[in-house]
């Protein structure tokens, strides 16, 4: 009798486990490293973003932007990295590169009137600017897949995006 309440518990643990909370997988970019350093708070002013919901586009093998100066030592991570101010003006950073098609060159895009991430194969979209890169429509969110995110932090300047 004992056996089989261990086994009915096992199993409902089992259910309760496989059935909980939708998870986010934030991961399907394979990794690659991030280094963009502002050397000063000038240059953050002038290369990085200005506040709530400004953005730019890092791919350092299309020189973009182009008032970036990339080093040898610069990498944008697998397909480039997006830099957002976020609803209250702090930067975030994600990986360009669309979870669902984990490509280098399928790339997310802001469309400005949504002020959403989409990609331009799977038309996906993310919330970019508060929700830290978590899926709203598409084959990205019925598999729950969000974008890659980067750490931003100081550096010499003002700040040094990383990997993470």
């Amino acid at each position: 009798m004992f056996r089989y309440f261990i086994l009915s518990l096992c199993f409902i643990a089992a259910l309760l486990f496989s059935t909980g909370c939708d998870r986010l997988d934030d991961r399907r970019i394979p990794p690659a490293p991030v280094s963009i350093p502002f050397a000063t708070v000038g240059d953050w002013n002038a290369q990085g973003v200005g506040g709530a919901l400004d953005y730019k586009r890092f791919i350092k093998e299309q020189l973009l932007p182009p008032d970036y100066h990339y080093s040898a030592l610069s990498s944008t991570g697998f397909g480039g990295v997006l830099l957002v101010g976020d609803v209250n003006g702090d930067p975030v950073a994600y990986d360009l590169s669309c979870p669902v098609e984990c490509k280098r060159d399928v790339r997310i895009f802001v469309d400005t009137d949504a002020m959403v991430g989409e990609c331009p194969k799977c038309h996906s979209t993310f919330d970019v600017f508060s929700l830290g890169g978590h899926p709203l429509s598409g084959q990205a969110a019925r598999d729950g897949f969000g974008l890659t995110r980067y750490n931003v932090g100081p550096g010499r300047g003002e700040y040094m995006l990383v990997s993470n």
